[in-house]
């Protein structure tokens, strides 16, 4: 029993002996270096000209259009990006585009085929109605075949319910 009593003790006392060994603690301040304003550079501003970057499969200067769950309608809230989908395809009239219809992962297969489809045949009615000749404008549905992405939840579902527009 002496063993234990000893690595008892040991035990008890070995804290008061860290706590007696403290010293001077260091701060993580003390770590860093110095600031040096001039290391900061020039402030930059936020605001920027389109680049032609893409959003979802979207050739850019085009927006895609989100759709509400189970829903082909434009919805109001997206009615901007067709007007400026349709402003550009009005000034470079020699541009065809392809809508791809895209859906959410919910559903069957088949279901959201069809419901691609008719995503993409409503965007481009809509550009039609803005003036777009129908003969620049092709439909694919893509259904949930080529979704973006791949979470589970309400966020990820409502950036794949969308139609992209496609330079061809």
């Amino acid at each position: 029993m002496r063993t234990g009593s000893t690595l008892y003790l040991v035990l008890l006392l070995f804290p008061i002996f860290l706590s007696a060994c403290g010293g001077e603690k260091i701060h993580e301040k003390s770590l860093l270096p110095p600031e040096d304003p001039a290391a900061i550079g020039r402030e930059e501003s936020l605001e920027s000209e389109s680049i032609g970057i893409m959003e979802g499969r979207t050739s850019g200067p085009m927006l895609p259009v989100y759709f509400g769950y189970d829903s082909y309608t434009v919805r109001p809230d997206q009615v901007p990006r067709m007007k400026l989908n349709a402003y550009f395809l009005k000034e470079k009239m020699e541009t065809r585009i392809r809508i791809e219809g895209n859906c959410d992962p919910r559903g069957t297969r088949e279901y959201n085929l069809a419901l691609g489809e008719k995503r993409a045949l409503g965007a481009k009615k809509y550009l039609v109605n803005m003036g777009v000749s129908p003969d620049r404008i092709g439909t694919v549905s893509l259904g949930e075949e080529k979704i973006l992405f791949h979470g589970y939840d309400e966020m990820a579902w409502a950036q794949n319910r969308r139609g992209d527009f496609v330079i061809e």
